[in-house]
């Protein structure tokens, strides 16, 4: 069986849930081969070993921390040449999407983005992606060269597959091309203690309707209570009521959970392109004529100031 090539994302060897997702879309084309960068490889083995990796292969050099991500690219390439895999999986991170289009450009193949499924095809692997603001859903499979693909967070849910894990030392040469953007310093984010808001499985946003950042702790709440993530939309971040980093939308980042909670949020298209293939949508909006409710799964009309706090507590209540 052909070998698939499973880009590793991971904090000092902690795996990622996204990781876990792609071996498991891995396994039905091929047998996935992780590829770990930077440090705790032996630790994080044990974890890609139980969700399918029949081997790992682990490189360690200080240019992974020390530049950006040319490096890591020289890396995978490394992998690319060793194992001549049926094709190359990352999660759909910034990135992720960096480092894949930048191998995809080395090794003269095509590449798809933003995957939201994938299934093996006669030709090799087939991609589901969500495309055009999500008005359209394609299939789509690379016809040059061996195929990179970039899968968003929660398209799939991992499955646990024990395989060997085996740790293989991976031989790395830097490149003085690769040296070109020096990190300098870094900052840590401050933790909020809620999910990373394109892996969550629940996300609670804010729009236009919350009217001020003094009134963001609405939505906090309610994301507290059932452990979600917080968004907010173009026009609230641009108000300077949330961080942009926070930002949901074509602009901003894609999300795709199993529950998006749009709250004060008329559904502008823009809006709609990043969080259009979550599983269950709920919308809560005073206007009942507002776009968003063409696309929710269950809608509430009706001012978030009396929905959302209700809604907080009677899943505070229900939670006992």
């Amino acid at each position: 069986m052909a070998e698939v090539l499973v880009y590793v994302d991971h904090v000092d060897g902690a795996v990622r849930k996204p990781t876990l997702e792609l071996l498991t879309l891995a396994r039905r084309i091929g047998e996935p081969v992780a590829v770990h960068l930077g440090p705790n490889a032996e630790e994080a083995a044990k974890v890609l070993a139980e969700h399918g990796a029949v081997k790992v292969l682990a490189a360690d050099v200080p240019e992974f921390a020390e530049y950006l991500v040319a490096p890591k690219v020289d890396a995978l390439q490394a992998a690319y040449d060793a194992v001549s895999p049926a094709a190359v999986l990352l999660p759909s991170s910034a990135e992720g999407k960096e480092i894949g289009a930048r191998l995809a450009v080395r090794i003269g193949s095509g590449i798809i983005t933003d995957a939201v499924d994938l299934e093996a095809g006669d030709e090799g692997p087939v991609a589901t992606q969500s495309v055009f603001a999500a008005s359209y859903t394609t299939k789509s499979r690379v016809s040059k060269g061996t195929p990179v693909i970039t899968v968003k967070p929660n398209s799939a849910a991992p499955e646990a597959a024990p395989a060997a894990g085996t740790v293989e030392p991976l031989a790395v040469t830097v490149a003085d091309s690769s040296k070109g953007t020096k990190i300098v310093s870094r900052t840590p984010r401050e933790s909020t203690g809620r999910p990373e808001l394109t892996e969550a499985a629940i996300v609670v946003s804010g729009g236009r309707g919350v009217n001020g950042a003094e009134n963001f702790p609405v939505i906090e709440a309610l994301a507290d209570s059932l452990g979600a993530a917080v968004g907010a939309s173009r026009a609230a971040v641009d108000a300077g009521w949330y961080p942009h980093t926070n930002q949901v939308g074509q602009t901003g980042k894609s999300v795709s959970p199993q529950l998006y909670i749009a709250a004060g949020i008329s559904g502008a298209i823009q809006h709609r392109a990043g969080m259009q293939t979550s599983k269950t949508i709920v919308a809560i909006n005073k206007d009942a004529e507002a776009p968003i409710f063409d696309l929710v799964d269950y809608g509430v009309v009706g001012d978030l100031f009396d929905v959302v706090p209700a809604l907080t507590e009677e899943v505070k209540t229900r939670k006992g």
